[in-house]
């Protein structure tokens, strides 16, 4: 495939100092549904990350890691292929990804990786029999590609069986090669079970963000999610001790990072931080320092082109991301100015809610954030807890007046702006607009003609957020 460039040609041109260990083994391990905010070594005092935080300080934790979508299909396109969900036609939940979008997966087997995806689905060949319409196209035109791209493509439910197969992978493998796999975990996405840990974080004791609630439900909901985090913590524990166990530890660049952000309160489904920004960890034995962090703005195209040159491959020149690998092993790097996000369908829902269907994209800079809301009309419906008692009782807070004006704005019901603009420093919580505001002017110019030219560039089919002048 003249796409497919071959690793085998580009070995030779490995990084110096790294070619007499040899291409490395990568294994990517992806919770679901998990912001940055919820795990220990980001600073959270009350979620249980023990095997999280050691990892993170064997390694390089990075602060600014955003997804170039808060959902997980488009998210998960974008992290395989280096390019953003708008550019490959992945803006729909239920689409199947093209058979002539290369991953990097791909690019690593053609050059003698052995490559697979195990544990939660990987969401990347359209959705299954709970929409048997599109499942009839999709097998009737040979849509569903992944068992053709990589060599074991597996999935599981549940975090014991995520391991398990996790092992079952490491059998597979032939003697001699290299191995690449995405491993996913369920946990924490919703249902958010009640027993899902022995001794569950008490809801009393949890410190909520400044834009959630405060109530009984709201507490109970969080602390289970909190419960989730720490049995994926438990499970991810085990995975590196099977590397430990098989020696393979100090062979194996390893990448743990969350697909997109909480399914809570302005999470999932959102532009926020808690719907893009996610956890991004590093730990690769003898190239990446212990210890080290970065706030570098990093997104999920760039996670691409940074395995495939870690392994000795240049990445195609329809990637749109760029390589971290310099920032990894502590050299000089000329990082992004930017990053990039898009909302679009949900699942298969119908058009009726923001939940199920919204239209919205943003851009982060250095200290805001900017973004556009072309469906605004849709008043802000929570994804995946839309229809929880949880949620009724806080939209009835709000009416009656009973929850803080800052929070009771954010579920009131009411049409969002077109144009939001936070500054990300001051106000990390994202709860006062300064979109049109004088002192703000020239930011929101800044990022808004940086959101025009990205659109442009990726044949966005949204109006560009902007008026057009008056001849």
């Amino acid at each position: 495939m003249t796409r497919l460039l071959s690793i085998a040609a580009s070995l030779a041109m490995l990084a110096p100092g790294y070619a007499a260990a040899g291409p490395p083994n990568v294994l990517v391990v992806l919770s679901d549904d998990h912001s940055a905010a919820h795990v220990g070594c980001y600073g959270n005092k009350d979620v249980r990350t023990p095997n999280l935080d050691k990892f993170a300080a064997a390694g390089m934790r990075f602060d600014r890691a955003y997804v170039a979508c808060p959902q997980c299909v488009p998210s998960r396109a974008c992290l395989m292929t280096g390019r953003s969900p708008v550019a490959i036609d992945m803006t729909r939940f239920s689409a199947a990804l093209p058979a002539d979008v290369v991953t990097y997966p791909e690019v690593l087997k053609q050059g003698g990786y052995f490559t697979g995806v195990a544990g939660r689905t990987y969401h990347l060949d359209g959705p299954g029999a709970n929409v048997p319409e599109a499942a009839e196209v999709l097998a009737k035109h040979g849509l569903r590609t992944f068992p053709k791209r990589l060599d074991f493509v597996k999935t599981a439910a549940g975090g014991d069986r995520c391991v398990a197969q996790f092992r079952e992978f490491l059998d597979a493998v032939p003697a001699g090669k290299p191995f690449f796999l995405q491993l996913c975990f369920n946990d924490p996405h919703r249902p958010l079970d009640a027993n899902a840990i022995p001794t569950p974080h008490d809801p009393e004791k949890l410190a909520l963000p400044r834009h959630f609630p405060d109530t009984k439900l709201v507490r109970e909901d969080f602390a289970r999610y909190y419960d989730e985090i720490a049995r994926m913590d438990g499970h991810f524990g085990e995975v590196l001790a099977e590397l430990d166990k098989r020696k393979l530890a100090g062979d194996t660049l390893v990448i743990f990072s969350g697909d997109n952000g909480a399914a809570q309160w302005r999470g999932k489904g959102t532009l926020y931080e808690f719907g893009i920004r996610v956890p991004l960890l590093v730990r690769w034995p003898g190239q990446v320092k212990a210890g080290t962090s970065t706030a570098e703005i990093i997104s999920g195209e760039d996670l691409a082109p940074t395995l495939l040159e870690a392994a000795g491959a240049t990445p195609p020149k329809e990637m749109t991301g760029k390589s971290y690998l310099k920032l990894l092993r502590g050299q000089e790097f000329a990082g992004r100015k930017f990053a990039f996000a898009e909302r679009g369908a949900h699942g298969s829902g119908l058009p009726t809610s923001s939940a199920a269907f919204d239209l919205s994209r943003c851009v982060v800079g250095k200290s805001h954030k900017f973004i556009y809301n072309a469906t605004w009309q849709l008043p802000y419906q929570p994804v995946d807890f839309g229809n929880s008692d949880m949620w009724k009782e806080v939209r009835q807070l709000a009416d009656a007046g009973k929850l803080p004006a800052e929070v009771a704005k954010c579920y009131d019901g009411k049409p969002r702006p077109m144009f939001e603009l936070y500054d990300l420093d001051k106000d990390p919580a994202e709860l006062t607009n300064l979109a049109g505001k004088a002192e703000a002017a020239a930011v929101e110019k800044e990022l808004r003609a940086a959101l025009v030219e990205w659109m442009t560039l990726q044949r966005d089919f949204l109006p560009l957020p902007v008026t057009p002048a008056r001849p």
